[in-house]
């Protein structure tokens, strides 16, 4: 009985998903031979210069937004797991908070300071303001995971005559790397998917592969199209998921 409504379950989360597979593969425009399936769908969304610069903008800013997050989340989480200090948790908890802001309630003050550095219609002003909102996630993740090291493991390391940069990369890094993961995977999410700040800040130019799916939506949609692109919109965060999918299922595991 258990595994029938897991299978149940799982068939009604899916099916949505299948369902936009198979009109992937679907001809849905009446100027072609409606109905018959084959790539074409792919080939037009590759053939789509707008749509190819698209799935770019996002691989550049969702990366650079990860790995800013990481690099600066990493020391910022450590400074906070090793040091004590009067407010030290209230002001983890503060920064958390800022997380939980409705990003429309920032939007018009962050284009307008956006505007003046010129990082409108950037990737890189995606990037930067997805930070801003994905980095206290990353500090609290990976100062839960540091303050779960023993301090001992600190001093046995500096007694063994490593400098604070060895420590870091080949103990602390390879100690927490569960934290990472985690850290990474929610940081990727919320990037990839994100839309608001997509929106505002790409009024021309640097679109995001959310906004051109919505794009891609007009008097005569091609539908077929559409599932492709979504389709493609996929596959980065599938092969996020395989790649972390150890340190994942670890980090969950350590901090249940």
């Amino acid at each position: 009985m258990r595994h029938l409504g897991i299978l149940a379950l799982a068939g009604f989360i899916l099916l949505p998903l299948v369902q936009a597979v198979i009109l992937s593969f679907t001809a849905t425009l009446p100027t072609e031979a409606q109905g018959s399936f084959g790539l074409m769908n792919y080939q037009g969304v590759l053939a789509t210069p707008e749509l190819r610069a698209a799935m770019v903008n996002s691989a550049f800013y969702v990366t650079l937004n990860v790995a800013l997050c990481i690099g600066i989340g990493l020391p910022a989480a450590y400074a906070l797991a090793r040091t004590r200090f009067t407010g030290d948790r209230h002001f983890l908890l503060a920064i958390l908070v800022f997380r939980v802001t409705p990003p429309v309630v920032l939007s018009l003050p962050i284009f307008i300071l956006f505007s003046q550095f010129g990082l409108v219609n950037s990737p890189i002003g995606i990037a930067v303001v997805h930070c801003l909102f994905n980095l206290p996630v990353a500090v609290w993740v990976l100062e839960s995971f540091i303050r779960a090291v023993p301090r001992e493991f600190d001093e046995t390391a500096y007694l063994d005559g490593h400098s604070g940069l060895s420590f870091f990369f080949r103990h602390l890094i390879p100690q927490i790397a569960p934290g990472i993961g985690v850290a990474a995977f929610f940081c990727f999410i919320f990037s990839w998917v994100e839309v608001v700040f997509a929106r505002i800040l790409t009024v021309t130019g640097g679109k995001p592969i959310t906004m051109a799916i919505q794009a891609m939506f007009s008097f005569q949609t091609d539908i077929g199209r559409v599932m492709a692109m979504t389709c493609l919109s996929l596959l980065p965060g599938v092969a996020m998921i395989w790649f972390v999918r150890n340190h994942l299922a670890k980090g969950f595991t350590l901090r249940a």
